[in-house]
């Protein structure tokens, strides 16, 4: 099953267009769950990805909340370990990340801090663009404007020049469109992710 999820929303990162990616992923339970991620966290260990829960919910009602994640379901993040680590170390995302409570910005502490942010509630925190890969500029553009005036809306809001943001949501799209096609015709998620 998470094969399919995979293919569906991380194709850009297992093709490494794209430092990482978020999905929900419905689960029955705990042991099924961590059983999936070892699993996968094992295939793709050689190939420079990991994955990880961000944060686990249940909820009672409705069936599924206004960000489109089932009743029980995990955040599973997707990440090229080596270019978040080159990510967090630009001087101005660390710098941006201690505005929020980052106390470091090595991979393992920065995600753990995350992950408590998402756990605390209150909403989304802004910064996970910077996880996934998102430019510096569109980051704080969204948190000043609350979300709105942005240039252009893809795979995230554009604030600075959309010029390029554009071309790489469309190489993001034919990314996912060709995994999706060769994965149909009987690749596997392994055959088809990019080595480190």
């Amino acid at each position: 099953m998470l094969e399919k999820y995979l293919i569906a929303h991380c194709a850009p990162t297992l093709a490494s267009l794209k430092t990482a990616s978020l999905f929900c992923l419905p689960y029955a339970s705990e042991e099924a769950l961590e059983s999936q991620l070892a699993e996968w966290n094992r295939r793709l260990e050689g190939k420079g990805i990991r994955l990880l829960t961000l944060r686990r919910q249940e909820q009672r009602q409705p069936a599924q909340d206004p960000g489109g994640c089932p009743r029980r379901s995990a955040l599973v993040y997707v990440c090229r370990e080596t270019s978040l680590r080159r990510d967090l170390g630009r001087p101005e995302v660390a710098r941006f990340l201690g505005r929020y409570g980052y106390e470091s910005v090595e991979p393992a502490s920065a995600l753990a801090t995350l992950r408590q942010r998402l756990e605390a509630g209150g909403g989304f925190p802004h910064e996970i663009g910077l996880f996934l890969g998102y430019p510096l500029g569109d980051v704080e553009g969204f948190i000043q404007n609350g979300g709105r005036n942005s240039k252009v809306s893809g795979c995230w809001k554009v604030y600075g020049e959309p010029g390029e943001a554009v071309k790489l949501f469309a190489k993001f799209k034919k990314c996912r469109d060709v995994y999706t096609r060769l994965w149909q015709e009987g690749r596997s998620v392994w055959q088809l992710t990019v080595a480190a």
